[in-house]
């Protein structure tokens, strides 16, 4: 189990008096997407006091896309936020000053995916060639896809790219406007599920599984607030950690603190998408040999270089220049 004696600090739910909430630092948290299963761990961390016990008073702003959170933590509005690292790398680039760099890795293997409909003829990477494709312009897997085109030899004049926005995108391919998207693997294939698509009709093919060495989302925070709070963010990535691991343990439970703030949801087909994150992106074989947060330097030097054959970089991206492994709790946390 994920050591539960967390940093010291004063005690509070975000739900209680604010007379008391006045003891604890605000740190707001934006999100990339919308309250779906995946962000039940930092409801968690809110619900089961880790945030408290850090000291902090944390409230968590839904998101539009992989890079929603980039340019709200860069110009403080937030000191942390969750975020496609690959897409940071090409932020970094065009603003080399900016403050915001990633602090700890969550999805260690990324849900970067094309989901296809068997029915029409989509099972594997070959199978695009000649397909139409449908790609939100600001979706993190679709930022990726030419790199995973060229490591599976797929013929991009062949491929018909559709921009379509993220609420039209699986609909269009529940209609057959569109072959395949681009997308999160567990927000896609349950989003076509909710739609009716069956489930023996929908292929998920991984990049990851397919050529790509990419990491994922990771927790980004504005340096100079980190600066000037170094053990308040090492208090958020405990919280963080302890979040995740108390999903682990029950989903259901998380599920739970979702529906509080997003009722609407479907909770069963939302334990499953958290579930699949777990399993697909989250607790990884590197991480329950190395622990939660950290990154590998070799794969993320090399994971950097592939990046670069789908992104034009100004100057050469580094990891030391992203990511800052420093506020990261010693040792890192064992999640199982």
């Amino acid at each position: 189990m994920l050591d539960r004696i967390w940093a010291a600090g004063s005690a509070l739910l975000l739900i209680a008096g604010p007379a008391a909430a006045q003891d604890l630092m605000d740190a707001p948290f934006a999100l990339d997407w919308k309250f779906e299963g995946p962000a039940a761990p930092y409801f968690l961390a809110i619900d089961n006091g880790h945030f408290e016990e850090a000291g902090l008073d944390v409230e968590i702003t839904a998101g539009q896309g992989s890079l929603d959170a980039i340019p709200k933590v860069a110009t403080g509005a937030f000191p942390f936020g969750f975020a496609d690292i690959n897409s940071l790398a090409k932020f970094l680039d065009e603003n080399p000053e900016a403050p915001v760099r990633a602090v700890m890795m969550v999805y260690d293997k990324p849900p970067f995916a094309v989901v296809g409909r068997v029915s029409q003829g989509v099972e594997t990477p070959a199978d695009l060639n000649g397909k139409i494709l449908g790609a939100p312009p600001p979706d993190g897997a679709w930022a990726q896809f030419p790199a995973f085109a060229a490591a599976n030899d797929l013929d991009m004049d062949s491929i018909t790219v559709e921009p379509v926005g993220f609420p039209t995108r699986e609909p269009m391919l529940a209609e057959g406007e569109v072959d395949a998207i681009t997308g999160f693997s567990f927000s896609s294939v349950l989003n076509l599920l909710r739609l009716g698509v069956p489930e023996d009709d929908i292929s998920s093919i991984l990049m990851a599984d397919h050529g790509l060495e990419l990491y994922g989302n990771a927790i980004i925070v504005n340096t100079d607030w980190a600066e000037e709070n170094p053990e308040a963010v090492t208090g958020f990535l405990t919280a963080i950690a302890a979040g995740w691991q108390d999903a682990i343990d029950d989903p259901a439970a998380g599920i739970e603190a979702l529906a509080e703030r997003n009722p609407a949801i479907d909770t069963e087909l939302e334990e499953r998408r958290l579930t699949m994150a777990i399993e697909d992106t989250v607790l990884t074989e590197y991480v329950a040999e190395n622990g939660f947060g950290g990154i590998d330097a070799e794969r993320m030097e090399a994971a950097l270089e592939q990046l670069q054959t789908n992104m034009e970089f100004g100057a050469a991206p580094t990891s030391g220049g992203i990511f800052d492994g420093a506020y990261l709790p010693e040792p890192l946390p064992t999640l199982e």
